[in-house]
């Protein structure tokens, strides 16, 4: 039985840009410029079809071990994308939010991301997320200290910890559940991808690699959400009658 309603949240794992250069027997700095045009192409898409949010893990803070050049070349390749996007975002009503641990960024790097947010704050037409620097677990280690720090002051009970207080004080707060989230390549992992805001969302992976994706696959992947259905701990009649 099909959903009546499109998601409002897609999530992306972008997977498989070094596999795509390895691929055309190229350096894999070829597959990350490769795959900055497919997040071009998939944030287009994504408008256009009227989504209400997208976000895309750009960057894993397990992705600081890899090689120098490589961390190097990938945030030259964040830099120049929120440079040359900017445009395009203003005239479409993009608003920009980062999420992660920034402060690990080169700082010319996080002094455009922070001038990007606040140059497409006002934006209402659709969200984009980077996950920059990210790690599920790491920001709800962050968001229980928060609440432990609220406690500790006097300002917060015991009780008061519920699932609004925790998803209000992780990264994401502003942002609504992730309804679909898409891995790319063939892995079948979440890789510490949003572990609380998409703790409800569907699961699509297919094998085509980042750098080969764009708005035909997208909208497979939304055709594909489109015959689920989303029942939340109710029966199948449960949730037809529900609509």
């Amino acid at each position: 039985m099909s959903t009546l309603h499109a998601p409002r949240h897609v999530a992306i794992i972008m997977d498989g840009n070094g596999r795509w250069a390895q691929n055309q027997a190229l350096p894999r700095t070829a597959g990350h410029e490769k795959g900055a045009e497919a997040v071009r192409a998939t944030v287009r898409a994504a408008r256009k079809r009227g989504l209400e949010c997208l976000t895309l893990f750009a960057f894993s803070t397990l992705n600081w071990q890899r090689p120098t050049d490589e961390v190097r070349d990938l945030m030259s390749l964040l830099e120049n994308f929120l440079v040359d996007e900017l445009p395009e975002m203003l005239q479409n009503g993009i608003r920009l939010v980062a999420i992660g641990e920034r402060e690990l960024l080169p700082s010319r790097v996080r002094k455009r991301l922070e001038e990007t947010e606040a140059r497409t704050a006002h934006n209402e037409d659709m969200t984009l997320v980077l996950a920059v620097s990210y790690d599920g677990r790491r920001d709800l280690v962050r968001a229980a200290r928060q609440i432990a720090e609220l406690a500790r002051r006097g300002e917060l009970l015991p009780a008061d910890v519920d699932e609004a207080q925790l998803a209000g004080s992780l990264s994401t707060a502003d942002l609504p559940d992730v309804d679909l989230l898409i891995r790319t390549s063939g892995e079948i992992r979440l890789s510490g991808f949003l572990p609380f805001e998409a703790c409800y969302a569907e699961l699509y992976f297919t094998e085509t690699l980042w750098p080969d994706f764009g708005a035909e696959q997208l909208d497979e992947a939304l055709a594909n959400y489109a015959h689920r259905q989303r029942r939340f701990g109710l029966t199948g009649e449960q949730a037809a009658a529900l609509g």
